[in-house]
């Protein structure tokens, strides 16, 4: 009997609130706020939706970061293969940083010039067959080129003979 009686005083204790009012876990009250019960499979989906849309943000924000350095990466390899091709070329002068020149084929099949001069100044002299590109030598000693749009990366690699 002694069990009986103390599940019964334990359905009695959980069926009545004897507590303070504010702190009750039902209305005590007709002016009481309306106490809900809270979902929560709701809650859990809504805050595992959250979380996903949250994650693929950063994700999706972390993947830019990337393709952009990605991108930085193969500017740079392109640069350094640029000025290995630039430096195989003719240059009968010690260039100066900063300083923009001018890359010329020669007659020559195969051969390139590097000069100070652009291709508007040239004379009746020119010896060059076409104009390749503007370019800069940088502080790294690596050259850039400045009308990328005109320059052709391959062709000017196809015809540089790899020695």
């Amino acid at each position: 009997m002694n069990n009986q009686e103390s599940s019964e005083e334990k359905k009695d204790k959980f069926s009545y609130y004897t507590g303070e009012a504010k702190f009750s876990p039902v209305p005590m009250t007709v002016s009481s706020p309306v106490i809900k019960l809270i979902d929560k499979n709701k809650v859990r989906a809504n805050a595992v939706e959250a979380m996903h849309m949250q994650a693929q943000q950063q994700i999706g924000m972390l993947r830019k970061q990337a393709e952009l350095i990605m991108q930085q990466v193969k500017d740079i390899e392109d640069r350094l293969k640029i000025s290995e091709l630039i430096y195989k070329a003719d240059m009968k002068f010690k260039p100066v940083m900063g300083q923009v020149y001018h890359l010329y084929e020669k007659e020559e099949q195969g051969q390139f010039l590097v000069s100070m001069i652009a291709p508007q100044e040239w004379g009746r002299s020119k010896s060059f067959k076409r104009h390749i590109s503007t370019i800069r030598l940088l502080s790294d000693s690596t050259w850039d080129v400045l009308d990328k749009a005109n320059f052709n990366f391959e062709e000017f690699e196809e015809a540089i003979p790899s020695n």
